[in-house]
């Protein structure tokens, strides 16, 4: 019971590091990063909080997945409820400055992928499942037969598209953040050693057949 602790304690730290990095990477004013367009656009058109919008379309897409038989975790559900309360937590903090320099804020739009990057390893390495946006990817490469790369393209270039015509912040630092993310996961899993194919991640069913194992064994 007591490494699930650690796990879900993992877990949660990593989605709290992924929400304030995906919200320096939109105080950084250069562009916001293909979801957070999408996000963004959503959230003027509706009136409604950036980080509700991305609990919403996590939703959506969770049940999307579950219908093209993607199998789904504790990681999952909270992927989707998290990190929007944390990104509205920050955004209500307003610790963070909004920047008006290009090359500044391209700087810290990188520190932000970076910081994205380590939440994704502590959430990664929770083994609590795969988030919805993942799950897409994954489940559209499946049905498809498409390479995973091309996949995860058409999907941010949608997802863009769809974003800039409602209104969200299109610009280099979403052609950057497009781009160097892959980048910033690789450096940072290299320098804490981690290896993301070595996980094996829980499904509810797992989770819970686990759990009444150790009620057994108590």
């Amino acid at each position: 019971m007591t490494g699930y602790i650690v796990r879900f304690i993992k877990l949660n730290f990593g989605l709290f590091l992924y929400g304030l990095g995906i919200i320096v990477t939109m105080r950084a004013n250069v562009g916001y990063a293909p979801w957070e367009v999408l996000h963004s656009g959503i959230s003027q058109t509706l009136g409604v909080s950036i980080g509700l919008v991305n609990t919403a379309v996590g939703a959506l897409i969770v049940a999307i997945v579950f219908m093209l038989g993607e199998k789904i975790g504790l990681g999952t559900i909270f992927n989707m409820f998290m990190i929007g309360l944390f990104m509205d937590l920050i955004l209500y903090l307003d610790f963070i400055p909004l920047f008006d320099n290009f090359w500044i804020g391209s700087l810290v739009l990188i520190l932000g992928l970076f910081i994205i990057s380590l939440g994704t390893y502590f959430y990664i390495s929770s083994a609590f499942g795969a988030g919805p946006r993942d799950s897409l990817m994954v489940a559209v490469t499946r049905k498809t037969g498409l390479p995973v790369g091309l996949c995860r393209g058409i999907l941010e270039v949608s997802v863009v598209f769809i974003g800039w015509l409602l209104g969200g912040m299109v610009g280099l630092g979403t052609v950057i953040s497009a781009f160097a993310i892959g980048f910033c996961v690789q450096i940072t899993f290299k320098l804490v050693k981690f290896d993301p194919t070595q996980v094996k991640h829980e499904t509810f069913g797992v989770m819970f057949h686990n759990l009444r194992n150790l009620k057994k064994h108590d």
